[in-house]
């Protein structure tokens, strides 16, 4: 048996072990050893936010696949969940047709940029027939087109340090000297979830450029977790070796209103 399958059974062993009997604390701690501590680790609900994050990522792994589906599969009707974004700007952009529109991507890159939509739709596409699950109870499948994070990320040369990928939406309001005070739509993902083959940057849906309603000019596609996780609307990418000191520190706006900040299905 190789040393990292080895050290894959110790984990979940042991964190099954000690999750299943008293000792949540023990758990959390053998997580942390691991470096599987989520953004959202303290409060009531700490622990248990740990021993799912980490036992997820023991037990699936960073590879497996989630399912995909074929066109016929398409729904019908594909819900909205919240309106556009009210900002004079992006309803400018919006009526260009997204030509003035670009998206930064900085913090820990060897090569910070700014990305046109036409740029990005130049690069390697694909298209993928994913189910989109929401929170709330709805759901629908589509088919996205776009071009793999992971793509990007090679190219604007992710540093070693990174750990996490923040997604501003376009209506994402903070001052860069205090980034505490924000306001908007932002989320972050884990290396893994980057670097995942499946994780899309989407420009067109289901044959088509990408309706506003669903996050034109470009959105997150994130099959692997529940829906909320696949910021709309994008306009900033940072990578960064903690969020601790964005909003409240729980690597998510939606966090901080409640949900979990690793949504994984």
């Amino acid at each position: 048996m190789s040393d990292r399958l080895s050290r894959r059974k110790l984990m979940t062993t042991g964190l099954v072990a000690a999750a299943g009997a008293t000792g949540l604390g023990i758990a959390a701690r053998l997580a942390d050893r691991y470096g599987l501590i989520p953004p959202d680790d303290g409060g009531i609900y700490g622990v248990g936010e740990t021993i799912t994050y980490a036992t997820q990522r023991v037990l699936v792994g960073r590879h497996s696949m989630a399912r995909e589906f074929t066109r016929s599969d398409v729904s019908k009707i594909a819900p909205v969940k919240g309106p556009p974004p009210e900002d004079e700007t992006y309803h400018r952009l919006l009526a260009g047709g997204f030509a003035d529109w670009r998206l930064k991507i900085d913090g820990l890159v060897a090569r910070p940029t700014f990305l046109s939509l036409a740029e990005l739709m130049r690069f390697p596409s694909e298209n993928h027939v994913y189910h989109q699950a929401c929170e709330e109870g709805w759901s629908f499948i589509a088919e996205w087109t776009g071009v793999p994070l992971s793509y990007v990320l090679n190219l604007v040369g992710v540093l070693p340090q990174a750990k996490y990928v923040v997604f501003y939406g376009f209506d994402t309001n903070f001052d860069a000297a205090d980034k505490q005070t924000i306001r908007g739509k932002w989320n972050s993902i884990d290396m893994a979830d980057a670097w995942h083959p499946q994780t899309l940057l989407a420009y067109g849906m289901n044959g088509q450029e990408l309706p506003t309603p669903h996050g034109a000019p470009l959105r997150l596609r994130l099959p692997r977790q529940l829906g909320g996780k696949s910021t709309k609307y994008l306009a900033l990418i940072t990578l960064t070796d903690t969020v601790k000191d964005i909003g409240k520190g729980y690597g998510a706006g939606g966090t901080e209103r409640g949900f979990s900040w690793y949504a994984g299905i």
